[in-house]
């Protein structure tokens, strides 16, 4: 029978950790949870299970911690996942039919992620199925993309599992907002550090662009009032994104002030691994 890790990480997550946990345990053989130092209960209500490890690391980067993550791991294969999803019983059937069929050529595995806000869970707006790579073999894939908006890259071929990722992004709408803006503040900050600066042309036509993208091609409207609403801040994300550019272009601010002053300082000199042709991308608030 295969052995299974589940690769978590945390910061401050004592409202989500227990859930997380709980609904791993039918499946996974370890549980790894990476925390970048939190100041609440995460850590002691994580240690009061027995088969967690509790690891900690300066925060870096969210692909950085999640690659740290998954290199602590102990078993073969690996599930990653935040602390705001749960495994839901029909991907736990899945991971256990898995863990008991031969090894076969596959390095990862495809799972769905059906997210809950605004009181339902939303079945478009481009946020379901939502398909990534979140199993993996170790040492045969690692999360890539531009932080926060990270997916896995796998080595060789991959395969799909039924189930779904639960995922509580949010805690209400005000806390969509606070995500839209640091989230937002992070990808402004990462690209210009790669040297992106700021032009007019794209701030004019793209967040209305990613409105209706959103609401319209990615059928939002049938998610009723919340899909309008998560067209709206996906459109003002893009906004923010150009805004804040503008900022730091200006040289008005060094950085976003919601930023965290390491990020982007790397914690180890190790070299990034790309396993090109096996990516899939895509954010709810992209």
């Amino acid at each position: 029978m295969k052995k299974l890790s589940a690769a978590i990480i945390t910061f401050n997550e004592e409202n989500n950790i227990r859930d997380c946990i709980e609904s791993c345990l039918p499946v996974a053989d370890e549980i790894l949870i990476l925390d970048s130092h939190s100041t609440d209960e995460t850590e002691t209500i994580a240690r009061s299970y027995d088969n967690v490890r509790f690891e900690t690391r300066n925060f870096d980067g969210h692909i950085e911690q999640k690659n740290a993550a998954i290199d602590r791991c102990s078993h073969e294969w690996i599930i990653s996942l935040d602390a705001d999803e749960r495994i839901s019983p029909r991907l736990a059937e899945s991971l256990q039919e898995f863990k008991q069929k031969p090894d076969d050529e596959n390095n990862g595995f495809k799972l769905a992620r059906l997210t809950f806000h605004m009181g339902r869970f939303i079945r478009h707006s481009g946020w379901y199925p939502q398909r990534r790579y979140r199993l993996f073999r170790k040492g045969k894939a690692r999360w890539s993309g531009e932080n926060p908006h990270d997916f896995v890259e796998i080595e060789g071929p991959g395969g799909v599992l039924k189930g779904d990722i639960i995922h509580y992004s949010f805690k209400d709408l005000s806390h969509q907002v606070d995500t839209v803006n640091k989230f937002s503040s992070i990808v402004a900050f990462t690209r210009f550090r790669k040297g992106r600066r700021f032009s007019w042309l794209p701030v004019l036509y793209k967040p209305w662009g990613k409105f209706w993208e959103i609401y319209l091609f990615k059928r939002g409207f049938l998610d009723g009032f919340p899909g309008f609403a998560i067209a709206v801040a996906s459109a003002f994300s893009t906004f923010l994104k150009f805004a804040k550019i503008y900022e730091m272009d200006r040289k008005f601010i060094a950085r976003p002030s919601n930023v965290r002053l390491s990020y982007g300082e790397k914690e180890s000199s190790e070299p990034a691994i790309r396993f090109p042709g096996n990516a899939t991308e895509g954010d709810a608030n992209e």
